[in-house]
């Protein structure tokens, strides 16, 4: 039927959705990944929830993984300190998540989570870490995500891989935040 004009999803919903922007701009997110294995005690822990506390107090919203060590540390850190946290876990069972994760999305997906945690930050900050943490840092480095390696991996490979790309390693808590917010404001 040419030259017929049909009418837009909101006139055949009844209603007009144009002059109605948003109330609020959402908040940029960033990753922490790293060990879920570390308690308290470690440097990891200590490391991971100065940042959490650091990216909450710049407004930025923390994506972990949702469950143990670094993750519930960073949840922590970025909990008391007012922000939000957004739990990515690899179940379905919502309550398997850490406390202090104030969204939580249950994927049941197992480990392939991994994907969504880095995929949804806009840069990640790996916190130490162990094989799963490597497997998410190549994950965000395909996506074309900054890694910023707080005393984490450091990866290294041949030809246009020479230095590990996209790789950023720092020592301190604010070395990571500041990197990773340079990162996300290019």
């Amino acid at each position: 039927m040419k030259g017929r004009e049909w009418p837009s999803p909101s006139q055949q919903r009844g209603g007009s959705v144009e002059g109605h922007p948003l109330p609020f701009e959402r908040a940029r997110q960033v990753a922490v990944i790293g060990s879920g294995g570390c308690g308290e005690e470690s440097d990891a822990w200590k490391l991971a929830e100065e940042v959490g506390r650091l990216l909450a107090g710049a407004g930025v919203t923390v994506v972990c993984g949702g469950r143990g060590g670094v993750m519930e540390a960073a949840s922590r850190g970025a909990a008391g300190a007012g922000g939000e946290v957004i739990g990515v876990l690899p179940w379905v069972d919502g309550s398997d998540a850490n406390p202090y994760c104030t969204h939580v999305v249950a994927t049941g997906i197992g480990e392939a989570r991994n994907l969504a945690v880095v995929a949804s930050g806009e840069a990640a900050i790996a916190v130490g870490g162990e094989w799963g943490t490597l497997s998410e840092i190549a994950l965000a480095r395909n996506l074309g995500r900054t890694v910023v390696a707080l005393r984490s991996w450091s990866v290294s490979g041949r030809e246009a891989m020479e230095g590990g790309p996209g790789i950023v390693a720092v020592e301190t808590p604010q070395e990571a935040v500041v990197a990773a917010l340079d990162a996300i404001s290019q």
